[in-house]
């Protein structure tokens, strides 16, 4: 039942755009808190993160989609499937677009990847029809003559009611973003309690906190056909938890690329991922990581319900 005497207002806001446009960046500033994998890659976020933030009267519950592009591959399909099924379930949706890899370049020559991605999903938006809010991401990395260059040619597809340029990694315009969205969600009761960041399965979210430091630590060396998954979760007596994990590579060798000689490189990312669930969860987090071959998880419609994927994509 609407709660209108109070004021309440709650909705659900999609988070979409091109790889690496930023918007688990953008969703953890949004939500003050860390609920999304962040990666300087590209396709790193692979199911759909809903990150909820307060804002006066307001609860917001963000969508972090996966990364919208040409997909190839099941993994991809079942990536770019949840991400269009994530705005199309939303009250409101954000395209954010990184403005420093769209803005003209004289050394730059025919438009890049990210260009046609961005093309594609102005497609998909003009399919689907209704307005959404345009964010300009990275303006710290672009001139502020090309930067409302692209305002007016993006404002010129009649896309959208709102453009907004932002930073999400400086919190730059952030703020005037949240106070927006927040007036626009719908009155209502709020979905969740006041101190919930997320709404994730605390083992997924685990699972995506080590896959996040395998993509740091790996840089080029390794290909993204790698998945982590939470396989135990104990509660201890003294408060902390064991959380033993597996991490799932293609072939013998790329096991040996993570975990490095002696064991050093696994041991690393393992102290890394830890510090994070400690903060976290607030309380001491005994971490165990293994690392297995399974040259086919990449067509296991198990790993792909682990991950919140639909594998017939």
């Amino acid at each position: 039942m609407v709660d209108e005497a109070k004021g309440l207002r709650c909705g659900f806001v999609a988070l979409i755009g091109a790889p690496n446009a930023g918007k688990s960046t953008l969703l953890n500033a949004l939500v003050r808190s860390k609920v999304s994998i962040v990666s300087p890659k590209v396709q790193t976020t692979r199911a759909r993160v809903l990150g909820i933030g307060i804002h006066g009267d307001s609860q917001v519950v963000y969508i972090d989609t996966p990364g919208i592009f040409a997909p190839k591959r099941r993994l991809e399909r079942a990536m770019v499937r949840a991400a269009w099924a994530g705005a199309s379930d939303a009250d409101l949706r954000v395209l954010l677009i990184d403005a420093a890899r769209v803005a003209p370049r004289k050394d730059r020559g025919k438009d890049g990847r990210e260009d046609e991605d961005v093309a594609r999903i102005l497609e998909g938006l003009r399919e689907a029809g209704g307005k959404a809010i345009l964010a300009l991401n990275k303006i710290d990395r672009i001139k502020p003559q090309a930067l409302l260059a692209l305002a007016e040619r993006y404002g010129a597809t009649g896309l959208f009611d709102e453009i907004f340029m932002i930073s999400a990694l400086t919190g730059d315009g952030v703020a005037d973003l949240r106070d927006h969205l927040a007036a626009q969600v719908p009155a209502g009761p709020w979905h969740y309690p006041e101190d919930q960041v997320a709404d994730m399965p605390m083992r997924l979210l685990a699972s995506e906190i080590t896959r996040e430091k395998l993509f740091l630590q790996l840089h080029e060396e390794l290909p993204y056909a790698l998945t982590v998954e939470t396989e135990d979760w104990q509660e201890r007596k003294d408060g902390s938890a064991r959380i033993a994990q597996v991490i799932y590579v293609r072939r013998e060798n790329q096991k040996a690329i993570v975990l490095g000689r002696g064991g050093a490189r696994i041991k690393e990312i393992g102290a890394a991922a830890r510090k994070d669930l400690e903060t976290m969860l607030d309380r001491r987090i005994h971490l165990f990581l293994f690392v297995k071959v399974r040259e086919n998880w990449v067509d296991d419609p198990a790993r792909y319900r682990e991950m919140g994927l639909d594998f017939e994509s």
